[in-house]
């Protein structure tokens, strides 16, 4: 950790904290999701740093020590995308490798849709392409075949999911969400989310996260809020407004994908259905590689972080 080197860089009218390690090499630019920081990325950085590539990883828009704008339409795909390309420029580089996770790799797939000429390859994990229904807003399907309660449900009024998260520890909820368990789609209690099953106090850490892990996540959600992070989700709909262009474009960068089988998104959104129906390879036609992760769930870049290293690695050294 102490040889990664911390900066900010001005990009598309905000300040970004990057976190980069290695001088040399092609770059590697890592995206991180929800509710995480760079810090996400930190055994990657340190692998990828150690093997001649440039790592970097930024605290996207909204999030740790990146400026967080207050309003909710300065967090649609088109500012997140951006943001990523002008960081991309601000490096000295044309082309760099992908690897995102969560809403970053919806970020990823959107900046492989609009600039593939910007990435050489991309390894996405978690989130597959999500093609465009032209039909029906992403929400509203959500709440039709969830509820009201589905956790992207509850996220959409402004301030209210700020207001619960308030009552109670920024701790306790980051370590909630990052040991998860839980495959089925996320429904939060009506009498808020501190009240679900999965938010306990005397719950064990795994092996894999540390209470100084979690105390960082904490500390730097603590000083920004939830906010900029829970905007992403309030564009859902606004995206699909304006992405109305690309309905039906493919993406054409090569693609490697990884997934756990515990992971929610694997379990829901008939994902795995999409991934074994050949759906996912037809708007993907450079998709190279699906690997399902045995007894992984949703953070697989922590949980498995030696693994994740190693598949990035196998990948990307091809090109």
């Amino acid at each position: 950790m102490e040889e990664i080197e911390h900066r900010t860089v001005e990009v598309n009218g905000i300040k970004m904290h990057i976190a980069e390690k290695g001088k040399e090499g092609p770059v590697v630019l890592f995206l991180h999701g929800f509710p995480e920081l760079w810090y996400s990325w930190r055994h990657q950085i340190s692998a990828l740093g150690s093997l001649g590539y440039r790592a970097v990883a930024p605290d996207l828009r909204g999030y740790g020590d990146t400026d967080a704008p207050a309003s909710i339409s300065s967090y649609t795909i088109f500012h997140l995308v951006g943001d990523i390309v002008a960081l991309i420029d601000s490096l000295g580089v044309d082309r760099v490798f992908l690897v995102a996770h969560d809403w970053g790799a919806i970020i990823g797939w959107y900046l492989c849709l609009f600039r593939p000429e910007r990435i050489k390859a991309y390894v996405c994990l978690s989130v597959p392409y999500l093609p465009r229904n032209p039909k029906l807003k992403p929400v509203d399907g959500m709440r039709a075949v969830y509820g009201d309660d589905y956790y992207i449900c509850r996220f959409q009024e402004p301030g209210k999911m700020e207001a619960e998260i308030a009552k109670g520890s920024s701790e306790l909820l980051i370590k909630a969400m990052l040991t998860s368990r839980n495959p089925g789609p996320p429904i939060l209690p009506k009498e808020g989310i501190l009240s679900h099953p999965s938010v306990s106090s005397t719950m064990p850490l795994p092996s894999w996260l540390t209470l100084e892990d979690v105390a960082y996540y904490a500390s730097k959600f603590e000083q920004t809020g939830f906010s900029g992070g829970l905007n992403y989700y309030r564009n859902f709909n606004l995206n699909w407004e304006l992405t109305a262009a690309w309905t039906g474009s493919h993406i054409k960068v090569p693609v490697k994908f990884i997934i756990g089988d515990l992971d929610l998104v694997y379990t829901s959104f008939g994902t795995k259905q999409y991934i074994e129906s050949g759906g996912f390879k037809n708007d993907v036609p450079n998709l190279e590689e699906v690997v399902i992760q045995k007894g992984v769930a949703h953070f697989n870049n922590q949980e498995a972080a030696e693994e994740i290293s190693n598949h990035i690695y196998d990948f990307i050294k091809k090109f």
